[in-house]
């Protein structure tokens, strides 16, 4: 497996480890609809959280939160409205929706995490 897969995978597994130990369930992880995917579905009491991750290895072309780009904003939208008509009968009436990014930046053998919550709307 190419290097920057194995960062993107490490990263995942580094961001569901962080949800879990602030107190969120993971609900499921890499749902797929059509062209999109979400790294990691999580709830915390009433709110369903949308999470991207994005690792990277180096901050020389900017943050990893500066690669989530309008498109993928768009395609996060539309996988997470299917989902949710997906799992109705599963999620509770009043949950509020809520998307996040989770930045990660290797330096070094050790991680940086950034959980950034709101950090878009859907609107």
């Amino acid at each position: 497996m190419a290097e920057h897969n194995e960062l993107g995978k490490k990263g995942e597994e580094l961001a569901v480890e962080y949800l879990q130990q602030n107190g969120y369930e993971i609900l499921d992880r890499n749902w797929s609809f059509q062209k999109a995917e979400i790294d990691i579905i999580a709830q915390k009491e009433n709110t369903l959280a949308v999470v991207e991750v994005k690792t990277r290895s180096s901050l020389d072309f900017g943050s990893p939160q500066d690669f989530v780009k309008p498109k993928k904003i768009q395609l996060l939208i539309k996988a997470v409205n299917a989902y949710i008509n997906y799992r109705e009968k599963d999620l509770q009436d009043d949950l509020n929706v809520r998307f996040d990014i989770i930045a990660i930046h290797k330096n070094g053998e050790t991680f940086a995490i950034e959980h950034f919550t709101d950090a878009f709307y859907h609107f």
